[in-house]
């Protein structure tokens, strides 16, 4: 702002030029052109002034802004960012500073960039990656910023998914300033083809649980998950099988198929679990059945209400076993002391209601309903 000037309707541009070039400091013989800035927002709207034509039929009324600047140089125009006025105001009405994090730290700013909201999907991954140090822009993905939780959004952006920078940031009727990247060791064009899979491995003899991220082709079946895992851990024996569970609050929900196609299983609420399958429960018998086993505890505060924890597990019976032959082997798949095993209850539980067994009770006649 330099200033206000009281001109005459029937006046000219060309009558104050010598005195705007004045009022912002130019040389008296300095070519400038004037705009009028319309409006700012919604969107902006700013129009170029005939110098030779009179404020009024301009339609230059009082409190109305004029815009000026130096007359841009014919070549000028591939050396500038914003050569005129226009460019300049629509710069200033998108200029968003975006705070940057890494998805593995959501919570510290990394870096801050200013950008527009105009910037296109390409724009804003040049920048973040120029600013990295990455050569290869399509190795950054992003995640947009969830206003509520104050939390990255669990699907990241795909890639080119959105148009501008200003999609990224809107969150319903809230606009963010925050963004999450990664860097990734693909193209994310490459990765989008391809599927993720966290599993835990749960090895035979060892209590130690590792976490393998599987990444295949999205057409591919859980078959094709064992056949990678197998690269990645120590079997008990060459001839092992595996197989995959799916996991969901100490409780074993699903065992998949090795047919089932691995694109629409979600890792990110039920755990995946890969074991290898026991003996026992290779060639079961007709009359051999597979239950279910879990660690339980009553919530006092809760009404007594069940919880599970700890790792669930399947454990093969026969027909006519005894709890007490059921105890020993789970005793010994655990490995738990006698001292403490002798504390342990075991009780059937249907609806939610533990029924509580002595050790003289058949074990598969309490799953005879479901025969």
């Amino acid at each position: 702002f330099v200033g206000r000037l009281f001109v005459k309707a029937l006046g000219k541009p060309s009558d104050i030029l010598r005195k705007l070039t004045e009022m912002a400091g130019f040389t008296p013989d300095e070519e400038i052109e004037l705009y009028e800035e319309i409006k700012f927002e919604p969107n902006v709207m700013c129009e170029h002034i005939d110098k030779k034509l009179t404020f009024r039929a301009s339609q230059l009324e009082d409190g109305d802004i004029v815009c000026f600047q130096k007359s841009p140089k014919a070549d000028s125009g591939t050396q500038v960012r914003y050569p005129d006025i226009p460019s300049f105001l629509e710069y200033v009405h998108n200029r968003q500073v975006v705070h940057f994090r890494s998805l593995e730290k959501p919570k510290d700013d990394e870096f801050c960039l200013e950008l527009s909201k105009l910037h296109t999907y390409d724009d804003v991954v040049e920048r973040v990656a120029r600013q990295l140090g990455l050569d290869d822009p399509a190795k950054i993905r992003l995640t947009s910023h969830n206003c509520y939780s104050q939390q990255p959004k669990p699907q990241p952006i795909r890639y080119q998914g959105v148009e501008h920078l200003l999609d990224m940031l809107v969150h319903y009727n809230q606009t963010s300033d925050i963004l999450y990247y990664e860097v990734l060791d693909i193209p994310l064009p490459e990765l989008q083809f391809l599927k993720t899979l966290k599993v835990a491995f749960h090895h035979a003899t060892k209590e130690e649980v590792v976490i393998h991220s599987i990444r295949l082709p999205k057409n591919s079946t859980i078959a094709d998950v064992i056949i990678d895992l197998k690269t990645k851990v120590d079997l008990s024996s060459p001839t092992a099988e595996l197989r995959v569970l799916e996991v969901f609050y100490h409780k074993i929900y699903k065992i998949f198929p090795l047919h089932e196609k691995i694109e629409n299983i979600n890792d990110q609420y039920w755990t995946l679990r890969a074991e290898e399958v026991p003996e026992e429960e290779k060639n079961p018998s007709q009359h051999d059945r597979l239950i279910h086993v879990y660690h339980f505890t009553k919530d006092p505060l809760q009404n007594q209400q069940i919880q599970n924890f700890g790792d669930p597990f399947f454990l093969a019976i026969c027909e006519g076993e005894t709890l007490a032959e059921v105890k020993g082997r789970i005793q010994r798949k655990l490995q738990v002391p006698d001292e403490e095993f002798s504390k342990w209850k075991f009780a059937f539980i249907s609806m939610n209601r533990p029924d509580y067994l002595q050790d003289s009770d058949v074990v598969s006649a309490r799953f005879q309903v479901n025969c």
